[in-house]
């Protein structure tokens, strides 16, 4: 099938006031009579959740957590872009934009990036009206700090715990609509398969994780705001409940898969301590605006760092790229510091930890204006290290962390199944190959707030919507199906745990679909993928029964669906032979050793097709057409 990605004819900067001008509109009266089913209530669910039943719509909101104000998007820590210049350092939508496609290394379509770039700014009016405590300058004015791949003060915060606050906000709204009656909340559900009725997406099946019961639930609309998939490497800064279920059932149900290749590392986390460990902690990219990045100058340096004196230190970022220094983006600094680490210059007792050093910040600002800032990071850190970052340099190391990769969508956010529309994270839309620091919590806001009430809006008064009960027979079929995976999940009573094949399929993924990738290895990888997956259906042992509270269960099925995950990831790496952002083939790199892109073969978005158990899935491409950017190869230096 063709891949029609909708966007509006016109000029760049005229293509979302254009569509909202004359797209078509639901009547308040008639907004009464639709049902949307909101799956997950993350920033991206709950803010679109809060909305579109402030305008009429009929919302049932479902999340895996005991409560909604429990999503993920509570982890992020460093802040909120928005192009408001409240600096006056010259930022603007323009800038903003420019920096999204470029950090994303040319890899994302120009409207959407460009429609988040001007929605930025309503989004902290938004937010500020609802009470988010963002820091504040002596003025009176929100307060700003950097992050990498920019050279303007863009990012909002609240110290760091800014995905917290603005989650707390969005479920303000939301549970006031809750009050009102116009949202049915259904929490510990787990959604298991989508319901495709005449073609479009007119329902989910669920099941309830403290009663093992399967529900079904219709709707006129489904909105999946299910977050990433970066839970396929075992260890990552994502919660341990985050996942690709339901995502990876409407992709076995239609919705292409785009760009799963695309995987963000990023450079600040906690190193690995040992096996022992579920998950990594992020610790915010907003420290590389006073914290120096460094290791030894010679390789096998054990010394303490403040037994090694200023000129046999290191400070690799600020040396290869004097313009940003430590705050370059993502991808380059994870890959620098795996360089350095490679040369044998790591720090720590595994040798794969650079240091971030606060010493030269405190000396200038005092250690009052930096714990001002950091603070709750600084203690975070203390209580997981029992490390004191004001006295000694933090160790940090690259970690997965965001995907870029998701469902793929049109302009107006919906998949290539009608009715089934993805937000935030768990679409692949505005980030391209690699994500700039504080631009998640903007898209997912920007997406519920203000892009979905239109396109939501714009769908349903264009579509026949005949009623759909949850007795139809596809929603029969569909629960079905997923009482079957569990029956099977069961049966098998074999040797080996859960955790014990999520482990060894996230060291496959990260060592061959990592931070570094090459030919051989991703040959290599979806043969041994392919044979860990025969062997989970041999050998897996799920105690317990189905209905009841049961984590192996729960972890099970989301293992099986990341099995699946990781080949697809595997093939979409080794098709694309070029480097760009986060996505290093070794064979394609400058004599620099920066990611080197290949413009005239690979400037498309990668849409993969399901086509059945054991087949392998059809590649549609989506051109990707810069008319308002220039091609170039991204230097930072």
């Amino acid at each position: 099938m063709a891949l029609d990605s909708r966007v509006p004819a016109g000029q760049l900067q005229d293509k979302w006031d254009g569509f909202r001008e004359r797209c078509r509109l639901v009547s308040p009266n008639n907004k009464r009579k639709h049902t949307v089913l909101v799956v997950g209530t993350g920033l991206a669910g709950a803010s679109a959740a809060a909305s579109l039943a402030e305008l009429g719509y009929h919302v049932k909101s479902f999340c895996i957590q005991d409560s909604p104000r429990r999503a993920h998007s509570i982890a992020a820590q460093g802040g909120i872009n928005a192009a408001k210049n409240y600096p006056n350092d010259g930022d603007s939508v323009w800038r903003l934009f420019h920096d999204t496609i470029k950090g994303g290394d040319y890899r994302s379509r120009e409207a959407n990036v460009y429609r988040l770039a001007q929605i930025s700014t309503s989004i902290i009016d938004q937010c500020v009206a609802q009470g988010v405590p963002f820091a504040r300058e002596y003025g009176g004015l929100l307060d700003t700090r950097s992050f990498g791949g920019t050279l303007v003060s863009r990012t909002f915060y609240a110290r760091g715990q800014t995905g917290q606050q603005l989650l707390l906000g969005a479920y303000s709204a939301m549970m006031r609509m809750v009050q009102a009656g116009k949202i049915e909340v259904y929490a510990r559900r787990e959604m298991l398969d989508l319901v495709v009725v005449n073609g479009q997406a007119r329902g989910i099946v669920v099941r309830n994780l403290v009663t093992g019961q399967l529900e079904r639930y219709a709707g006129d609309a489904v909105l999946l705001c299910t977050g990433g998939y970066g839970n396929v490497y075992y260890l990552s800064t994502n919660a341990k409940n985050s996942n690709v279920t339901a995502a990876w059932r409407c992709h076995k149900r239609g919705a292409h898969f785009a760009n799963p290749c695309y995987t963000q590392i990023h450079p600040t986390c906690i190193p690995v301590s040992g096996d022992y460990q579920s998950k990594l902690t992020l610790m915010s990219e907003g420290l590389r605006n006073d914290g120096r990045v460094w290791v030894p100058k010679t390789p096998g340096d054990t010394r303490s760092p403040e037994a090694i004196p200023e000129a046999e230190r290191d400070y690799y970022l600020e040396q290869r790229y004097p313009t940003f220094g430590n705050l370059v983006p993502r991808d380059v600094a994870s890959r620098n510091a795996k360089q350095v680490t490679d040369q044998g210059r790591g720090v720590g007792e595994t040798g794969l930890a650079v240091y971030l050093d606060f010493r030269d910040a405190i000396a200038k600002q005092g250690k009052g204006a930096i714990a001002a800032r950091y603070g709750n990071l600084f203690d975070m850190y203390q209580r997981i290290t029992g490390d004191n970052p004001y006295d000694v340099p933090m160790r940090i190391y690259p970690a997965v962390h965001y995907t870029m990769g998701g469902l793929w969508v049109d302009y107006h956010l919906m998949s290539t199944v009608p009715g089934l529309f993805v937000l935030g994270e768990a679409n692949f839309s505005d980030h391209g190959a690699n994500r700039l620091g504080a631009s998640a919590l903007m898209q997912g806001l920007a997406d519920g707030y203000f892009v979905i009430p239109y396109t939501l809006g714009n769908y349903i008064a264009s579509q026949p919507l005949p009623p759909v009960s949850p007795d139809h027979d596809a929603f029969a079929e569909a629960e079905a199906a997923a009482q079957a995976r569990i029956t099977q999940l069961l049966s098998i009573q074999g040797e080996k745990t859960v955790l014990e094949f999520h482990r060894d399929l996230g060291r496959l993924v990260w060592d061959f679909v990592g931070m570094a990738r090459h030919r051989e290895g991703l040959e290599s990888v979806i043969t041994q993928i392919q044979d860990l997956r025969e062997e989970f259906w041999q050998n897996l042992k799920v105690p317990g029964q189905p209905n009841t509270y049961n984590k192996n269960l729960e972890f099970a099925g989301r293992v099986a669906d990341f099995m699946e995950l990781a080949e697809l990831m595997a093939r979409d790496a080794l098709h694309r032979e070029e480097s760009c952002g986060g996505h290093f083939r070794q064979e394609s790199q400058t004599p620099e050793g920066e990611a080197k892109r290949d413009d005239e073969h690979f400037a498309y978005v990668a849409a993969w097709e399901y086509r059945g158990e054991g087949r392998v899935p059809d590649l549609h491409k989506e051109s990707l057409d810069f008319e308002n950017v220039e091609l170039t190869q991204r230097s930072y230096r």
